[in-house]
């Protein structure tokens, strides 16, 4: 009768104990799979709508997963085709432009000498120190 009772309460105490991790922070590999999965198929088609190019989608989040990037892409794309649907514009002022050639218009635009010396608005803490001649 004793060991009847254990075999029943083990396995329902671990259950209680497992089902409980979730609020440890320990985070399921399923749900976070259907997330990251989730989060590549809203940026591909933010990126289809907004009429930008599958490589500059991939270029400006690397870190997302290619292939639901790619499926959230082609979906919109087939949605906004079915429908007749045109692609917006984003407002933001360089928002439409891929981050190479972004960082390459801000290159262009600074002054030489004003790259060379620290600005006088910028905090001490985000100065680069000046190297001097020597070693």
């Amino acid at each position: 009768m004793f060991s009847t009772a254990y075999r029943i309460l083990l396995p329902l105490a671990l259950l209680i104990g497992l089902s409980g991790c979730e609020l440890l922070g320990i985070e399921d590999p399923a749900k976070e799979a259907a997330r990251v999965e989730a989060e590549g198929k809203a940026i591909g088609s933010a990126c289809r709508h907004s009429g930008r190019a599958l490589e500059d989608c991939f270029t400006m989040n690397p870190s997302a997963s290619k292939s639901a990037v790619f499926a959230g892409w082609r979906e919109m794309n087939d949605y906004m085709t079915e429908n007749k649907i045109e692609s917006i514009r984003p407002e933001l002022p360089g928002a439409g432009m891929p981050l190479r050639k972004q960082a390459a218009k801000a290159a262009e635009a600074e002054p030489e000498e004003e790259a060379s010396e620290p600005a006088a608005s910028e905090p001490a803490s985000r100065r680069r120190p000046r190297r001097t001649g020597g070693s």
